[in-house]
């Protein structure tokens, strides 16, 4: 699952929780969540990453017991596609659970700080790992998130991050990056952030990026989650001008075709593409 420079990768989001802020309790149940993880590979998802615990602002965490209930069904449908599968958690656990059951990535929106043995269940599997950088936790993120300069800032956390993979056995091929937009951000630092994105490019790793529908949008639109889909559009045409490799989303028909557009003007029309 390495990425290919002549496209981006479209990582499509299924949310297996009754609070998510966009749709949440609408694959709440196995059988919407499976429903869906096919839908999504039929409209030219590259990876599903599927999660079981909101992260929005305010969120509060769920045990691993409700996790796994929540979480494990829906990722063996989903590896059942014969798509790449990423477990969205910070929980060593769950990741373990899931990598066993065929999934392939782990995101991890704590960057492999929010359970100690996180890096090294993602090392003894070989599993792809995307470090994310977030200012606090779900909880307490968007308590008035300051930075000398939000770019240099992330930068500092990935170098950190990435050595501290590195020193636990993640071979460097296995790592991929995340700004975590939305994540411990003022709407002016996510916009900035987009703006600056090709400066992660100097890690010389694959970036992820994941705007989706996010509150940004809504305040820069005056719009609610369900009517972001052309903001998001412009963010996801955005990042991969400026080098992200995969983007993260929940209208995959939609910005698949976004996706496939801005490949084509940024390397040509590929065999992918055709």
């Amino acid at each position: 699952m390495p990425p290919d420079a002549a496209y981006t990768r479209v990582m499509g989001i299924l949310n297996a929780t009754p609070d998510s802020f966009y749709d949440g309790g609408r694959y709440f149940s196995p059988e919407q969540a499976v429903s869906h993880v096919k839908a999504m590979a039929a409209a030219g998802a590259h990876i599903i990453d599927v999660g079981a615990e909101s992260s929005r602002p305010g969120a509060d965490p769920v045990s691993l017991e409700e996790e796994l209930r929540r979480v494990l069904p829906v990722v063996e449908a989903a590896v059942a596609t014969g798509l790449p599968v990423s477990i969205d958690t910070w929980r060593a656990e769950t990741a373990r659970r899931a990598l066993s059951l065929g999934a392939v990535m782990v995101n991890d929106i704590t960057g492999l700080r929010g359970d100690d043995a996180m890096a090294e269940v993602v090392a003894g599997f070989g599993a792809y790992c995307v470090i994310m950088h977030m200012r606090g936790t779900p909880g307490t993120m968007q308590d008035n998130p300051q930075y000398e300069d939000v770019v240099a800032d992330i930068s500092i956390f990935f170098r950190e991050q990435i050595a501290y993979a590195l020193e636990r056995g993640i071979p460097k091929n296995r790592i991929w990056l995340d700004p975590g937009f939305g994540f411990g951000k003022t709407v002016d630092q996510n916009l900035e952030l987009l703006r600056r994105l090709d400066e992660f490019k100097s890690f010389d790793l694959p970036l992820l990026i994941g705007t989706s529908n996010k509150s940004t949008i809504g305040v820069v639109l005056d719009m609610p989650p369900e009517k972001r889909v052309y903001g998001t559009a412009a963010t996801v045409a955005m990042a991969i001008g400026k080098g992200v490799h995969c983007v993260r989303v929940h209208e995959v028909k939609a910005m698949a075709q976004v996706t496939r557009m801005c490949d084509a003007v940024l390397h040509g029309r590929t065999d992918e593409n055709d």
